[in-house]
């Protein structure tokens, strides 16, 4: 195949173990592609959905990296780690005496917009370095807190010394954050055993492929399924060369503010474009370009 030929997403299953990047490589060799990027870091340890954008699909990742993720976590009771999973070295053990209603309380504490630290051992930048970067080195630094939403916490199972949680949260929360301070909520501590990311934005993982799975002709989701939210908008072939070559059209039906989803005089996908106004009259403005 010709490199760079396929546009679209592919709701990749991450295996556990291996990085969110080795996983994008994988895709990148199956496809025979360079430009090749994801929608989301999984940690080594977890799994499940991971959007893996092919082509011009790249161009949307900041837009899917805003979208809610969906989570199931088993956590341990009664340790901690210098990780906050059960992948780090432990820090401390100590007795476990709760019942079911202690945790469904506790996560009650947890719901709505929280503040949290993100971990040592993570992808975050602080003054030009990674935390992760640091943290092997033995050094720790303080992190400023960042405000995420939790939407939703239920208990899923309860066998101690493991609990499993269903976490709906906004992007940015890390869930071994969570696991961490809901052991510690509950006077034990905790750390994240599993992880799986059920759900990102509209992807979920009935939908998701296997990496052993991978070829060249796997299925790619066309990148405007992201938008259908959005109304449809069709070009003859002088405005969509406009709207590829950056300029604003003018549109009498553009309402400020409003973004639509917007295709050339082929009916390929080409552009995310909101109402604005030039010379006093209605138009569309580019937002984002997937030509």
């Amino acid at each position: 195949m010709v490199m760079g030929m396929k546009n679209g997403i592919l709701v990749l299953n991450k295996p556990r173990g291996i990085t969110s990047q080795r996983a994008v490589n994988a895709v990148r060799r199956s496809f025979n592609m360079k430009r090749v990027g994801h929608a989301g870091t999984l940690d080594p340890l977890a799994e499940g959905v991971l959007p893996v954008l092919l082509g011009t699909a790249t161009r949307a990742s900041e837009f899917l990296i805003e979208k809610d993720k969906r989570y199931r976590a088993r956590i341990l009771l009664g340790v901690t780690t210098d990780t906050l999973d059960m992948d780090g070295r432990i820090l401390s053990r100590s007795d476990v005496s709760i019942t079911q209603g202690d945790v469904e309380n506790a996560l009650k504490q947890f719901l709505g917009e929280i503040e949290q630290i993100p971990p040592m051992y993570s992808a975050v930048s602080l003054g030009g370095q990674r935390l992760y970067s640091l943290a092997r080195k033995g050094i720790e630094v303080k992190r400023p807190c960042r405000k995420v939403t939790v939407y939703n916490a239920v208990l899923a199972e309860f066998s101690l010394p493991y609990i499993t949680i269903d976490v709906h949260c906004s992007k940015g929360t890390y869930i071994r954050t969570l696991a961490d301070d809901l052991g510690k909520q509950l006077g034990c501590g905790g750390a994240v055993e599993s992880l799986i990311r059920t759900k990102s934005g509209m992807f979920n993982i009935a939908q998701a492929i296997e990496m052993d799975s991978l070829s060249e002709d796997t299925p790619l989701i066309p990148t405007d399924k992201c938008f259908e939210e959005f109304e449809e908008i069709n070009l003859d072939k002088k405005s969509a060369d406009r709207v590829k070559n950056g300029v604003p059209i003018f549109y009498p039906a553009a309402v400020l503010g409003k973004t639509f989803r917007v295709y050339d005089e082929n009916g390929i996908f080409t552009a995310l474009m909101e109402g604005d106004t030039e010379e006093e009259r209605p138009c569309l403005r580019l937002i984002r370009g997937f030509y």
